[in-house]
């Protein structure tokens, strides 16, 4: 039976009206928090001052959700622990947790405020974004009570979540997410019995979100993009930077790049632990970023990007990250490889003794290949060639692949790995593959500075990462990042220095 004219002339309006609701770019915000701490977490405070802190920091958030949405944002995400801090006990966090429902019930806090337990602090934020007509995405405690019944409950009567919530431009609470890949120091929260996979769709694609150290491991971070297809990540994050390869800004816009996905990344800012560190990447690199270890300020930083990454033109194809390592012989052997530490992994290093040069260096089933161009080799600096390939257990486990040119820190190839912020030795040009074993490989490239380097290098689809112009700044490292998942639950090998 075919639907009567007027039935027919309504559909084609609802979907002519829907198309112009989708939009192929929006503007995205990220807010570098400066937090404000309370004075003493070792003894509980009462509600109302718990809610009183959380006001003070809601108040400086609240200056940057305006100002986000004034120049047409919109959507913002704002850091982990952004509106209490992180220094706390399982105790001394309760005043400041909320009971976080599911966002099923439909629930618009600014307006049915008494549908609930109370909730300030989800109130405010929802008036936030509803009065300001903008995505806003927050983190903050969740507290689910459980009994005897739950053979897992906690001896306090409670579990107690590291959460993140987003509230849609009428205010409405569209996603929740429990932290799954808890930091070794949150002992105030408990692990979520499963990961939570947790996408929402809006007129300017689908998201997911997850929180800081869930960016290392498979679940939900991989499963989000690779099985669920979201076009940009929401990530909250408490990140204290680690060099060479695992500062905020660098990691962050590698992970974007090798999962083909827009990740707005929003960290604390708070030197004294080296937290700093937020962007707004593309896949095809970084369209606003910001580090800075010299002041206390926080930040916004507004960019637009595409809303459906995959279907744009500048969209990588699929790499295999292999294919060009394993087509060439070894470059060089292996008399002059040494070792040495970088964050706790026992890396296989060369020294680049020349100003050009083709390298290889192997570690158990890795080789890493190198073909470089120096512009001029400074007197003062080593530069080395330096594969891993093994499990990192400090700080959490999981297998790495590491194929990286860096800077040592001195000309005493002892330093080689230790961290390191500046350099004055230019490139013409770099290749840099691996035989990785994984498909999961995140490029990254840092200048001195701890600069990042947007439009100057790209994958090939062969696995090759090239400098597609010359490098305009000293190089600190170029990194192939490699995350091996299924070898995460290995036993760790004796031979490793880390081995208790």
């Amino acid at each position: 039976m075919l639907p009567s004219r007027p039935l027919l002339h309504a559909a084609v309006f609802a979907l002519t009206v829907l198309q112009a609701l989708a939009s192929d770019t929006f503007i995205a915000a990220v807010y570098e928090h400066a937090v404000i701490l309370p004075d003493d977490t070792d003894k509980p405070v009462s509600p109302d001052d718990a809610l009183a802190l959380m006001n003070k920091n809601m108040d400086v958030l609240e200056g940057a959700i305006k100002e986000a949405a004034q120049q047409g944002a919109h959507i913002i995400v704002t850091p982990e622990d952004g509106i209490y801090g992180w220094r706390f006990t399982r105790e001394t966090i309760y005043p400041y947790l909320e009971d976080i429902p599911d966002p099923a019930v439909n629930w618009i806090p600014c307006t049915d405020r008494t549908r609930f337990a109370p909730a300030p602090v989800q109130e405010r934020l929802s008036c936030m974004a509803r009065n300001n007509s903008i995505y806003v995405v927050a983190n903050i405690g969740d507290k689910k009570p459980c009994n005897s019944s739950d053979p897992s409950c906690p001896s306090d009567g409670r579990y107690q979540y590291n959460t993140d919530v987003v509230f849609d431009s009428e205010g409405k609470l569209v996603a929740r997410y429990h932290k799954y890949n808890l930091f070794m120091v949150e002992s105030q929260f408990n692990y979520p019995k499963e990961p939570e996979a947790i996408t929402f769709d809006t007129p300017f694609g689908k998201f997911g979100i997850f929180t800081c150290f869930d960016i290392l491991f498979r679940e939900p971070a991989v499963v989000l993009v690779s099985e669920l297809q979201v076009d940009t990540v929401l990530f909250p994050t408490a990140w204290m930077n680690v060099l060479p390869f695992l500062t905020a800004v660098e990691f962050h816009s590698a992970w974007a790049m090798g999962m083909g996905v827009n990740f707005l990344a929003a960290n604390t800012h708070y030197t004294s632990i080296s937290m700093t560190g937020s962007g707004i990447y593309a896949p095809d690199g970084a369209r606003a970023y910001y580090y800075n270890m010299k002041t206390e300020d926080g930040r916004l930083l507004i960019a637009e990007l595409d809303s459906h990454p995959r279907l744009s033109p500048a969209f990588l194809p699929a790499v295999d990250w292999s294919s060009y390592a394993l087509s060439v012989e070894r470059f060089s052997p292996n008399d002059h490889d040494f070792k040495g530490l970088i964050f706790h992994d026992l890396f296989t290093f060369t020294e680049l003794t020349k100003p050009d040069q083709n390298l290889t260096v192997c570690q158990k089933d890795l080789c890493c290949h190198l073909s470089y161009k120096m512009a001029g080799k400074q007197e003062n600096e080593v530069y080395v060639l330096g594969a891993f390939d093994g499990l990192h257990v400090v700080e959490g486990q999981y297998y790495l692949q590491i194929c990286t040119l860096l800077k040592c820190k001195s000309t005493d190839l002892d330093t080689c790995g230790q961290p390191v912020e500046t350099a004055e030795t230019k490139f013409e040009m770099f290749s840099l593959s691996g035989t990785f074993g994984t498909n999961y490989v995140f490029p990254e490239v840092l200048y001195s500075g701890v600069q990042l380097a947007p439009g100057e290098f790209e994958v090939l689809k062969d696995g090759r990462l090239i400098s597609k112009t010359r490098p305009t700044k000293p190089i600190l490292t170029v990194t192939l990042f490699g995350r091996w998942y299924e070898k995460d639950h290995l036993k760790q090998d004796p031979q490793s220095p880390a081995f208790p």
